[in-house]
């Protein structure tokens, strides 16, 4: 292991923003809650069962693209709504106006309380670029950029591969590796010389499936076991973590 606690030939370090480098995971599973939240009350009415931001976020909605999230808890729950076009607006209980919903929700809960990125991946990131590493975000979220200079790190970043850049160029969402994929490559670099860093068990199948150097779970919510189980093949609470001399 290298001094980034990296195995050597790694060249380029692909990193997840939510949840890995921001703590806007909470934030999402929070707007996620509100938002699904209503459309259970419409559809079943008030003895619904709500919407879990720890279950049921990690299982059907961490990590996946925003439309993507909605059918997969959705259909969890025996429900199918109408695709609808991207540019729906919130209030309409389509597959996209769910999902608008959920983001107009979102930038409001982050433009109320800003993003601070976590230290400890902060300084996992400039010693990476110390030593010699390229790297990447890799993220299904719309609004990854916004995230990244709100929470004053974006210079921190070789490559953005978000969702947008997903739409525009045909890639898949996690758990498919494509998004990851594409990273590598923009930084010129193949998926065995990379490493890629996700809390989303999505996140831990798409760096299995895309064969990459090194799968690096980082555990903010007591899942290390099935981060393991998704191909994980080390797993910290922090980024900083792998800083530290091997005992």
């Amino acid at each position: 292991m290298t001094e980034i606690g990296l195995p050597d030939g790694i060249r380029a370090c692909l990193f997840d923003l939510d949840g890995v480098l921001t703590p806007t995971a909470l934030v999402h599973a929070a707007a996620w809650k509100d938002t699904f939240d209503a459309v259970l009350r419409t559809i079943e009415g008030p003895d619904f069962q709500p919407f879990d931001a720890t279950a049921d976020y990690d299982t059907y909605v961490d990590g996946r693209p925003r439309a993507d999230g909605v059918r997969s808890f959705l259909s969890s729950r025996g429900i199918e709504l109408p695709e609808g076009e991207e540019d729906d607006p919130p209030e309409l209980n389509t597959v996209h106006g769910v999902g608008n919903r959920k983001n107009v929700l979102v930038l409001d809960k982050i433009r109320e309380k800003g993003v601070r990125p976590y230290p400890g991946s902060v300084r996992y990131l400039e010693a990476v670029r110390a030593a010699g590493l390229r790297t990447a975000v890799v993220s299904s979220s719309a609004n990854c950029r916004d995230v990244l200079v709100a929470a004053g790190i974006e210079q921190l970043l070789d490559v953005r591969i978000d969702g947008n850049v997903a739409r525009e160029r045909g890639l898949r969402g996690k758990p498919k590796p494509d998004t990851y994929l594409e990273a590598a490559s923009d930084l010129g670099c193949g998926p065995d010389e990379s490493a890629v860093f996700e809390d989303a068990l999505v996140g831990m199948d798409a760096g299995r499936a895309g064969r990459f150097g090194q799968v690096v779970g980082v555990d903010r919510t007591g899942q290390a076991e099935e981060l393991r189980r998704h191909g994980a093949d080390t797993v910290v609470t922090d980024l900083a973590e792998l800083l530290e001399p091997a005992r």
